[in-house]
C-alpha cells in the first residue's frame, strides 16, 4: 500500500473534555448500541419463554461479536472515509481511527454488560427482567443526560431522548420474542 502524505486539520485532543467530545460519537453509538442490543436479548429470551441460562449465553455472545462488530465497523468507516478525502484530495481529519473503533467496542461492552448483571447475579427469569429493564432504562437515561457535560443539550432533555428510543426497541424485542415463541409453540 502506497503512503500519500498529506495536510491534516486532526487535533489531538488534551483534557477530559476534550477527549470526551474528540470521542463522543465512539462513546455514544457504542453505549447505546450495546444497552438497546444487550437488553434486546434478554427481552427476546424473556418474551420467548427461555431460560437464565440462555440469556447469560446469548448476551454475553452478544456482547463480544456484536461489540467486535462495532468497532471494526467504526474503525473501517472511518478509514474508508479518510481514504475518500484522500481522492479528493482533501485534508486529513481523523489521525487514529483504531483509538474510535477501541471507544466504541469498549462503551458497548461496558454499557451492554448492564442489562446481564440480573441474571448473572442469580435473579429469577421475571424479577430479571423487570431489574434489567430498571437497569436498562436508568443507565440510558443517564448516558443521554451525561452527553449535557460536553454539548450544549440540556441534560434531561438528551437523557429524555436516549431513553425513548430505547424504550421503544426494547417493547419492540419483547414483542418479537414472545410473537416468535408462540409461533414455534410456546417455551422452547
Amino acid at each position: 500500500m502506497r503512503q500519500i502524505l498529506r495536510a491534516s486539520i486532526h487535533e489531538e485532543p488534551r483534557g477530559a473534555v476534550a477527549i470526551a467530545r474528540h470521542y463522543i460519537r465512539d462513546l455514544i453509538y457504542g453505549a447505546n448500541d450495546g444497552l438497546i442490543t444487550t437488553f434486546a436479548v434478554v427481552a427476546a429470551v424473556s418474551g420467548g419463554a427461555l431460560s437464565t441460562r440462555t440469556v447469560l449465553i446469548v448476551g454475553m455472545a452478544n456482547l463480544l461479536a456484536d461489540g467486535l462488530s462495532m468497532g471494526v465497523g467504526n474503525y473501517l468507516s472511518i478509514r474508508s472515509h479518510e481514504s475518500a478525502l484522500t481522492a479528493e484530495g482533501r485534508p486529513e481529519e481523523e489521525a487514529s481511527p483504531a483509538r474510535h473503533g477501541i471507544a466504541t467496542f469498549l462503551a458497548f461492552v461496558v454499557a451492554g454488560a448492564m442489562p446481564l448483571l440480573p441474571y448473572a447475579a442469580g435473579a429469577s427469569m421475571s424479577l430479571g427482567l423487570a431489574l434489567s429493564l430498571t437497569l436498562t432504562f436508568a443507565i440510558l437515561f443517564a448516558v443521554g443526560a451525561m452527553r449535557a457535560l460536553v454539548t450544549v443539550s440540556r441534560w434531561w432533555s438528551a437523557g429524555a431522548e436516549m431513553l425513548l428510543l430505547g424504550a421503544v426497541v426494547a417493547v419492540a424485542a419483547y414483542i418479537s420474542g414472545a410473537v416468535v415463541s408462540s409461533l414455534l409453540g410456546g417455551a422452547v
